[in-house]
């Protein structure tokens, strides 16, 4: 949405109505929507461990999420963390929100830091960290949103829609009927509209609601708590201790999510260093890939993506060796790619997610001739899988137990054991993220997971390949020259475990690229395959592509089956099981998570 100004406040010509008070929109937020809900005694009264979620309808410009946090930070005691879980419909652009938020420079270092974390949004599910804040932002409709979290999981609603006359459906019956749905046993609401027929819809819906002092020149305002009655409400505390088997990006993301949730984690990798499978490969590229359609994993892949950004942002901004932000080509090369961006074509997308390009606009981007154009995505690029896990794994909350391979994987009073040879380590949960090596352990036995093959080629870059400033894919992809090399690859072979280099699959791999991008294949000159460095791993695939993650038993979980998608998606994946061990709110939406579930697509998995 573009912001609109009027008397210096930011005000919105869609609704007809101002973002916030002309008084003060700082305090207006603490007077309705912190004090109203008691938010600095509740904060203050939480214990280690123990998470808050606030609910929203409308982020706007976000100063209600700031002023929370910051209350947060100022009340909270250590270890407490909260979630802020809001619905925006109409996102401002990067500048205007920026503009608006400067209004308020005691906000200011905080807002720098979700500016950072805006330019990664995408339309769905977004979750974001702010330390042990977590921000999870939906950018969709109410009616969309709202259904689509857990029951008993809210503490706290700011209802915060634009004038209730100007946005009826914001307030309507299934908006507020979902709000009292996902909310816990006395959870509180409040908002600054008076209006009755609002009133007489939260009654309705349950929750037992009054009239209060307005702010300002507004002179009534309506808060309350909710008077239905719940049963199963009892909040789960953070876990001590945890294990994560598995050092690739899996393993990595999910101990970095657990530690940043106050665990105390040992990961557990069977080989000497950390990402040595299928996370080691020199460069990894960010591939988000989808259809038009949405599916639930087109919805995960999009969140993952945001999430990924936003993570990488934190654990290796980029800098030109380890991470490039150069931007990716998806090429129109094929039919299928043709379709499915025609497709893509048919939806309004943020250009900072993505743009749709001509052959020529293709050529610009990349820096040589495409005889495609495709779809843009100017926050792709690349990045060095090992340095990631290394700096998710620098932690003083993880413990790195390397050369450490688990034999078996067993229950016990408290918890969880892992025990290798001349050694055994215990936990109250246990993660497993060490792809098709899982089905060694008992647990695993029977999840349909398949390894497939894949080998990548480092192709000595040229005067003339050396122009490439992009990643470009199509039927596999080539990113820029770095230290005179071009990464290109990959191939894919399904139950192939060897981990020998072929010459064939560098053949494989350049004549892929000959397809897709045959001026690049042209500039790269005549190749000798014998003598041509690549490597070899074993990704681990699952029914549908989609992986699986979240619990497979009382505290057991898993984060598998990424296949090529590990570096955008093991990310989000970690923050899914890391919400579901500590009893927080999760990250995506009630049927996404449904999509990962082992439990409802592996048989005879234990509760």
């Amino acid at each position: 949405m573009t912001l609109d100004w009027q008397d210096g406040l930011p005000f919105s010509s869609h609704f007809g109505d101002v973002y916030f008070s002309a008084d003060s929109g700082l305090e207006e937020s603490d007077h309705v929507f912190l004090q109203a809900n008691r938010l600095a005694e509740r904060f203050a009264a939480l214990s280690a461990g123990e998470s808050f979620t606030v609910g929203e309808t409308g982020f706007g410009t976000g100063l209600n999420f700031l002023s929370t946090l910051r209350l947060f930070e100022r009340t909270a005691p250590p270890g407490a963390s909260l979630d802020f879980f809001s619905v925006e419909k109409f996102p401002l652009k990067d500048d205007d929100l920026r503009a608006a938020l400067a209004l308020w420079p005691e906000l200011a270092a905080d807002a720098e830091t979700l500016l950072a974390r805006w330019r990664r949004r995408v339309p769905g599910w977004n979750h974001w960290s702010f330390g042990r804040v977590r921000l999870t932002l939906v950018i969709a409709d109410v009616a969309e949103a709202l259904p689509q979290l857990p029951e008993n999981a809210v503490d706290a609603w700011f209802l915060d829609g634009f004038s209730p006359a100007k946005n009826p459906e914001m307030w309507g019956e299934q908006a507020l009927t979902a709000i009292a749905r996902a909310s816990r046993a006395g959870a509180t609401i409040s908002t600054y509209t008076s209006a009755g027929w609002v009133r007489r819809g939260l009654l309705q819906a349950g929750f037992d609601v009054a009239r209060a002092p307005g702010f300002g020149f507004k002179r009534e305002m309506l808060s309350g708590h909710l008077s239905v009655h719940r049963t199963d409400n009892q909040k789960c505390c953070t876990p001590r201790t945890a294990l994560v088997i598995g050092g690739g990006i899996a393993g990595c993301a999910t101990a970095h999510a657990l530690a940043a949730r106050g665990v105390q984690v040992t990961l557990l990798e069977r080989a000497p260093r950390l990402a040595s499978a299928a996370s080691g490969n020199p460069r990894g590229i960010l591939h988000a890939r989808f259809g038009a359609g949405m599916s639930a994993l087109h919805r995960f892949v999009l969140a993952s993506y945001g999430h990924a950004l936003a993570l990488l942002d934190e654990a290796l901004p980029t800098d030109g060796e380890l991470r490039d932000e150069c931007g990716l080509l998806q090429l129109k090369c094929n039919e299928a790619e043709q379709k499915r961006i025609t497709k893509l074509a048919r939806i309004e997308w943020p250009a900072h997610l993505m743009q749709f390009v001509d052959a020529a606009q293709a050529s610009q981007l990349a820096g040589m001739q495409m005889v495609h154009g495709g779809l843009w995505f100017p926050g792709g690029g690349w990045v060095v899988p090992p340095a990631l896990c290394a700096r998710l794994a620098d932690n003083d909350r993880i413990e790195l137990r390397l050369a450490h391979k688990v034999e078996s994987l067993a229950r016990t009073d408290t918890g969880w054991r892992a025990i290798g040879e001349g050694w055994a380590v215990e936990a109250e949960i246990a993660v497993v993220c060490c792809a098709q090596s899982a089905l060694a352990l008992e647990p695993f036995e029977n999840f349909p997971l398949t390894p497939v093959r894949g080998q990548i080629s480092l192709l000595p870059a040229t005067a003339a390949s050396s122009s490439l400033n992009a990643v470009v894919c199509g039927d596999g992809y080539c990113a820029p020259a770095v230290g005179g090399m071009h990464v290109s690859g990959a191939t894919h072979a399904f139950d192939d475990e060897a981990l020998d280099v072929r010459s064939a699959d560098h053949a494989d791999n350049l004549a892929k690229l000959a397809a897709f991008a045959p001026t690049l294949r042209e500039a790269l000159g005549k190749i000798d395959m014998e003598g041509l460095d690549g490597r070899a791993s074993v990704r681990c695939s699952a029914p549908g592509a989609m992986p699986l993650v979240g619990e497979v038993q009382r505290g057991l979980y898993c984060s598998l089956a990424h296949g090529t998608r590990g570096l955008l998606t093991a990310g989000l994946a970690a923050e899914v099981i890391a919400a579901q061990a500590c009893g927080q709110l999760p990250p995506l939406p009630a049927a996404v998570l449904s999509a990962l579930s082992p439990r409802s697509r592996v048989k005879n998995t234990l509760i």
